[in-house]
């Protein structure tokens, strides 16, 4: 079935695509993933992330700070995102947020730099891509807390968190976006969270080169493979491929906003 289909998350920039990132685009393309947005984990590459969507049209990027990195850009400024953000092809801010998992940058720089990013969505309009590994409560707690200062987009992307999260996320207006992990065997309650959130609040990603869905576990995820989340999600939703393809990237232009949509329908 030929399907309209996009990756909202990806690190295109990771030095497991060096010298193939043309071909993986193409394979992708061939599987119906039209439009890619490859994610900063450092503002310190954003020429790098710059540079791929120069070569590669169907390309887009964010800029920001991933959690993990927090520690060694801890004095990004809300001004520095917004300045970096007006350059082209930028249309997003993060990733950002927390992560208590490995907890490779203090928790409360972890929370500042967040907070930074917040404020950058805030002034931008850019919707503000979230990481939230195992902290929910101080998530949902921030969250609320800047939300009370002025209204911002966000995605709750990679979803793997508990229902409080995104009951949360989506009070607030939020999106949430599904990897790999969905298909995965013992993921049957990210698939009852997933069955619930609402069709014009959802996305699809691969977070490649991470989490490869079956029948690709364990080996390096890539573009292509975001079809294989998308029909599970299908069938979590009691819905066709065609349906999400449809639903999900209507909701990727929306948010997304910067991006033209080439099909002209949504």
């Amino acid at each position: 079935m030929a399907v309209f289909l996009v990756d909202s998350h990806c690190h295109l920039d990771f030095p497991d695509f060096d010298g193939e990132r043309s071909a993986l685009v193409e394979r992708a393309k061939a599987n119906g993933i039209q439009r890619f947005v490859t994610i900063s984990t450092f503002v310190s590459r954003i020429e790098t992330l710059i540079a791929i969507t120069s070569e590669h049209p169907e390309v887009y990027a964010s800029v920001g700070t991933h959690p993990h990195n927090a520690a060694a850009e801890p004095d990004v400024t809300a001004e520095e995102l917004i300045r970096l953000s007006e350059r082209d092809k930028i249309v997003a801010i993060g990733e950002a947020g927390l992560d208590y998992h490995y907890e490779k940058s203090p928790r409360d720089v972890q929370a500042r730099v967040f907070r930074t990013h917040i404020a950058a969505a805030r002034e931008t309009g850019l919707p503000l891509v979230i990481h939230a590994r195992e902290a929910d409560d101080d998530m949902i707690r921030i969250l609320e807390e800047e939300s009370g200062k002025g209204a911002f987009h966000f995605i709750l992307h990679c979803f793997s968190s508990g229902r409080g999260l995104a009951e949360a996320g989506l009070a607030l207006g939020g999106y949430v976006s599904f990897s790999g992990i969905l298909a995965f065997k013992r993921s049957d309650d990210i698939r009852a969270i997933a069955a619930d959130v609402p069709m014009e609040r959802l996305l699809v990603e691969t977070d490649a080169p991470y989490l490869a869905p079956p029948p690709y576990r364990g080996k390096r995820n890539e573009p292509a493979y975001v079809r294989h989340t998308a029909e599970v999600l299908a069938e979590v939703k009691g819905v066709d491929l065609e349906a999400i393809a449809t639903r999900t990237s209507d909701n990727f232009f929306r948010l997304f906003s910067r991006i033209d949509d080439p099909r002209g329908t949504a």
